[in-house]
């Protein structure tokens, strides 16, 4: 089995999720880890798709979002492509391909919205199968780090999809 993860991260605490996340599917699956920026617009040949991204807005960053990430907050990366660029160009599923995903949020304060139920959104259009619960990551301030427990948390969300997939870590 094959595993794609595609995240987007303006400050490391995504991305370090999504590796989080991709070592523990790599105990029972194949496992693809890439940017948004970088990943393939189809998820053909691959069993599973994991996607996560920051919540900007509310919702999936935008591009005056994450410019805004860069000057207003010192973020120190702006991707060109995010999850709502990548989702926009991926090919609709060939098959019914499960699909989780995720985001990461502030703590404090506490903010409605979500990159996740977007992008479930979104893949749901597609023809993914996104039967899986969003998951939220959450972070100190707007830089991080992630609050402590999130990684192992993360290792455990993969864990629980592997489980519904009736996939066995190695």
């Amino acid at each position: 089995m094959r595993a794609l993860v595609v995240y987007e991260s303006l400050w490391g605490n995504t991305a370090k999720v999504a590796r989080a996340v991709a070592e523990r599917l790599g105990g029972g699956m194949e496992v693809e880890v890439s940017d948004a920026g970088s990943a393939p617009a189809t998820a053909d040949g691959f069993d599973l798709l994991v996607v996560g991204g920051p919540t900007h807005a509310f919702s999936m960053s935008r591009p005056r979002t994450r410019a805004d990430a860069v000057k207003s907050h010192g973020a120190p990366h702006e991707p060109d492509v995010g999850i709502r660029e990548w989702l926009d160009r991926l090919a609709p599923a060939a098959a019914q391909i499960p699909a989780a995903v995720f985001d990461t949020r502030v703590d404090k304060p506490r903010l409605p919205g979500s990159a996740a139920k977007a992008a479930r959104h979104e893949l749901r259009s597609l023809g993914f199968d996104t039967g899986r619960k969003p998951r939220t990551f959450r972070v100190h301030g707007y830089e991080g780090p992630l609050l402590d427990g999130e990684l192992e948390e993360a290792a455990r969300w993969a864990s629980e999809i592997l489980d519904q997939l009736g996939t066995t870590p190695d």
